[in-house]
């Protein structure tokens, strides 16, 4: 039996081009039909850690931090839109949306690691953020999704306030930072090659394949 293809995926859980990247990814795999060759590993990024705990208006925010206009970013929303509803996510942008603080969710992705369920409950808190309208920085919310994957809620929520825990969080971001990932999503295979953005289904199957012939 060979050793599984490990791919760590660095990203946050409000990056729409992160959520794309994946389902693209996984899209991949499933024609692939490689499944049970490949272990997915989910690694920490926040794109604001400075985010103060009320978050902020989308359209503020992406104007503040990338300069674009009001048009672009609808421009931007609906292409996302589209290309999600393609891969079977709905991206719902709505005026009062805010970008929040993604800290207390990355913790919990690492608690998740703990049971095989990383993948499911990433998932959960991208699509509560994105298709439901939820808050991902509110512990309620966070306690919901836990649940909803079938995790210790309680547990896992005793976790956010555990220093150690919020420690090792901050360690892995710097690791992946000192190696020069800066940018989400960043796919890294068996910690030796990777490729960045929402590439393309046939991109990541030649990536795949080369990787696993």
């Amino acid at each position: 039996m060979k050793e599984k293809l490990k791919i760590d995926i660095i990203s946050d859980v409000v990056c729409p081009w992160c959520t794309i990247g994946y389902k693209r990814l996984e899209k991949a795999i499933a024609e692939m039909g490689i499944q049970d060759q490949v272990e997915i590993e989910w690694q920490p990024f926040e794109l604001n850690p400075n985010m103060p705990a009320e978050g902020q208006n989308v359209t503020e925010h992406i104007t503040e931090k990338y300069g674009s206009t009001l048009a672009q970013q609808e421009e931007s929303q609906q292409r996302m839109t589209e290309i999600g509803k393609e891969l079977g996510f709905t991206f719902d942008y709505f005026d009062e949306m805010r970008m929040v603080n993604t800290f207390e969710a990355h913790i919990l992705l690492d608690y998740a690691k703990e049971f095989g369920k990383q993948t499911e409950l990433k998932m959960r808190l991208t699509t509560a953020f994105f298709s439901e309208r939820k808050n991902v920085s509110n512990r309620d919310v966070l306690k919901q999704a836990l649940f909803e994957v079938g995790l210790n809620a309680d547990e896992g929520l005793i976790r956010l306030d555990n220093e150690e825990a919020r420690t090792k969080v901050r360690n892995e971001q710097a690791y992946w930072k000192s190696l020069g990932v800066n940018s989400v999503p960043t796919i890294v295979f068996n910690r030796k090659s990777a490729v960045t953005g929402a590439q393309p289904v046939e991109v990541f199957k030649q990536v795949l394949t080369e990787l696993t012939e």
